[in-house]
């Protein structure tokens, strides 16, 4: 448009525009419509041709603005950009009109008109409907297509008034040449062929809907990328990455029989990673230094398939942070590109733009830590946000750390969810935890998670996790329970054995309750963690613990359950209130971590006043616990006189 475009005008012109960009502050940049449909169909090929539907792509970018032909979408954005004369007789007043001009639902008509039209196929009018479903929404996020009372709301949306949709007023604006690319992707069958393999890749319970995200991700990351003026990263360089891993590597080995276990795990790791690609498990005793052991498959996993990226999935934002630090000093210790990102609720201001907030919100970099919330929000919140990142999940690595943390009510939906990730988007999942839960073996019919053939990452894990034994767990429960005076008398007795003692309880009532309990004495620092800290008061308070417990300072830390999944902390007794296994398991993790004392000390006392009346899922897991050491006290033999038996977590998982 040239000058023309910056003038103030009544309202005549020949070129259809999609929006103004205002990359300058003294004039507005303008993209014609042509060039948005045109570039947004580019990017939308490029991100669905990941799971090989680039036409099913193409079409929704050269579709989803058509309505954004009508006279009334023009007048409304020369009028919101102040080119439009207020004297013209069209001069547009657009009265808070911004974001309410339909413009999405004319192209979704385009293309469920199509799939109605007679000779269509069964398999060509699904696609259809899924991609009009996936331009009809592309601002608003996925639209429901039944309402809660069953009303077909799908084929309401797409029988709108033409007059509010323009469907019958941009007919015959719209460019030839991408009229032309239109019917080319119907003539040539590429939609039929292409879903006809997709369909080859397998069956399994929400495909249909994760089929329709992923595609309306590819959209939406599209339209935005291409309104940005922004372009994809360029490929990764896994070889130099992994490089770096292996020289840091070189420099941490030790000599202690612990470190040795520790280059084994992450041998086996490396050797694994020439495997094809697939759902396997990572089974690694708490110690056993699984983050670098898996960060080193992940990279040559990636170097030998040529993967776009690896996601770091893990529970918990307290251990977000020492990981992706970890990570980050040796991929990029300068900081000179952007190749670890994190993304979790933790983040300021400031430290999210530093490592530029743009990247987060469509994980476009080779690193990304984030947690189990932002990735179900991914694959099934609302609105437009989280599904934009979907189509990064494909053809990428995905560690699930601490996976036994995975909510109960939600395993059926992550069960299902990767195993299209899987089988459907060639990534490939590692599910690591030194307590694995028994994903494969729930119902079969709501989504049980299919591994690959020998899935097992390490050679041997019932021998390495008897070799890594370095405590051992006494049941300490008495009738009637454990008041609070007790507790605390009874831990500063082990902090006087032990130099330094671990509380972990299931709630933050109960952490503040036995916190205050304590008369300090002077020979002893006694601290206090839970999740109502702030993110930067808790790294600073784990920071002091650290400190103190490398100085061999006498220590005591009363904890919630935040301390128990990897967070790298080594005291010389852990005393657990009575929780599931598995994370009396992972609280002994914390308890002579690096195996400097013949042997830690782990209690599991049942308190007499903890109030779990609204946590069911605790208050399951304790049933179960009492009940596995009911027969374990009967015969102890079975499970090799050891409480953290793999063979009693086996048992408490089913």
């Amino acid at each position: 448009m040239g000058n023309q475009s910056r003038e103030t005008r009544s309202f005549v012109t020949k070129t259809f525009y999609a929006h103004t960009r205002d990359d300058n502050p003294d004039a507005a940049s303008w993209q014609t419509l042509e060039d948005h449909l045109i570039g947004v169909a580019e990017f939308s090929k490029e991100f669905s041709g990941k799971i090989g539907l680039g036409s099913l792509g193409e079409l929704m970018g050269f579709l989803h603005d058509y309505g954004k032909y009508s006279e009334t979408f023009q007048k409304y954005l020369f009028n919101a950009a102040g080119k439009s004369d207020p004297d013209s007789e069209d001069f547009f007043e657009d009265h808070g009109l911004r974001g309410k001009i339909d413009h999405s639902t004319a192209g979704a008509q385009f293309v469920w008109q199509r799939s109605k039209e007679a000779g269509t196929s069964q398999p060509l009018r699904f696609i259809l409907e899924l991609l009009a479903t996936c331009i009809a929404s592309h601002h608003s996020g996925l639209i429901d297509c039944l309402s809660p009372n069953g009303q077909d709301t799908l084929s309401e949306r797409m029988n709108k008034n033409y007059e509010k949709t323009h469907f019958l007023e941009v007919q015959g604006k719209i460019e030839d040449s991408i009229l032309k690319s239109v019917q080319e992707i119907f003539f040539s069958k590429k939609l039929e062929i292409e879903f006809a393999n997709f369909c080859k890749m397998g069956k399994g319970l929400l495909i249909p809907y994760l089929l329709c995200r992923f595609l309306f991700s590819s959209l939406i990351d599209a339209d935005r990328m291409d309104a940005a003026s922004r372009k994809p990263m360029e490929r990764v360089n896994w070889e130099k990455l992994e490089g770096k891993l292996e020289t840091h590597l070189q420099k941490i080995s030790g000599e202690s029989s612990i470190d040795k276990i520790r280059a084994e795990i992450s041998h086996d790791c490396r050797a694994f990673a020439d495997r094809p690609k697939g759902l396997f498990r990572l089974s690694v005793p708490t110690g056993g230094g699984k983050t670098l052991a898996s960060l080193r498959f992940a990279l040559r996993h990636a170097k030998k398939h040529n993967m776009d990226r690896v996601f770091y999935i893990i529970p918990y934002t307290s251990i977000i942070d020492q990981n992706a630090q970890v990570v980050r000093e040796i991929l990029d210790p300068d900081l000179a590109g952007n190749i670890v990102l994190e993304h979790h609720s933790n983040l300021t201001d400031e430290v999210e733009k530093h490592q530029d907030g743009c990247l987060a919100e469509n994980w476009d970099v080779p690193v990304v830590f984030s947690t189990m919330v932002q990735f179900l929000e991914t694959l099934f919140g609302a609105g437009t946000r989280g599904a934009r990142r979907m189509h990064q999940l494909s053809n990428a690595i995905i560690v699930f750390d601490e996976i036994q943390t995975l909510p109960i009510k939600t395993v059926h939906l992550f069960n299902n969810a990767v195993n299209f990730i899987v089988s459907h988007c060639g990534s490939s999942v590692i599910l690591c935890t030194a307590t694995q839960p028994l994903l494969d073996q729930v119902d079969a019919e709501k989504g049980a998670i299919r591994f690959s053939e020998n899935p097992e990452m390490m050679q041997n894990v019932k021998t390495l996790f008897e070799a890594l034994r370095r405590t051992k767990v006494e049941d300490g429960r008495k009738p009637g329970g454990w008041n609070t005076q007790e507790i605390s008398q009874f831990t500063l007795e082990e902090a006087e054995r032990a130099n330094s003692v671990l509380i972990v309880v299931n709630t933050k009532a109960s952490a503040r309750e036995i916190f205050k309990e304590f008369k300090e004495p002077k020979k002893c620092c006694i601290f206090h963690l839970s999740t109502n800290m702030c993110p930067a008061h808790r790294m600073e308070v784990l920071s002091t613990i650290k400190l103190r417990l490398k100085e061999k300072k006498p220590t005591i830390c009363v904890s919630t359950q935040l301390i128990e999944a990897g967070v790298d902390v080594d005291f010389g007794c852990v005393i657990r209130y009575l929780a599931g296994i598995d994370s009396i398991t992972q609280a002994a993790g914390r308890c002579n971590r690096n195996g400097l004392r013949p042997s830690g000390r782990v209690i599991v006392l049942n308190p007499s006043n903890e109030n779990l009346d609204k946590l069911f899922e605790i208050r399951k897991a304790i049933e179960i616990t009492e009940r596995i050491f009911a027969e374990f006290e009967q015969n102890p033999n079975r499970f090799g006189n050891d409480l953290l038996n793999p063979g009693i977590m086996d048992l408490f998982y089913k």
